[in-house]
């Protein structure tokens, strides 16, 4: 099983927190939306990426586990917060 980082670009405000936070995955382009490295995560970076998950004001920066051809969204803990 396999994670992503992606945005959501239709919820994202361009505060920036996320380059801040996971500089590894996630670069600013001229304007300051994230542009995100779509590569899988795993170890210490899938812990710092669902951190960075969590401190997006606007919660558009999201962690995606992927099952082979089935995609589950987790957003980052979230469920675990309801």
């Amino acid at each position: 099983m396999s994670h992503r980082v992606r945005v959501n670009p239709i919820t994202c405000e361009a505060h920036g927190m996320c380059a801040e936070l996971l500089p590894e995955r996630v670069t600013l382009d001229e304007w300051g939306y994230p542009i995100v490295d779509g590569t899988p995560v795993h170890g210490w970076e899938l812990e710092h990426a669902r951190r960075a998950a969590r401190a997006c004001p606007t919660f558009a920066l999201l962690v995606d586990r992927e099952h082979g051809r089935d995609r589950e969204r987790e957003s980052a803990g979230r469920r675990s917060a309801r």
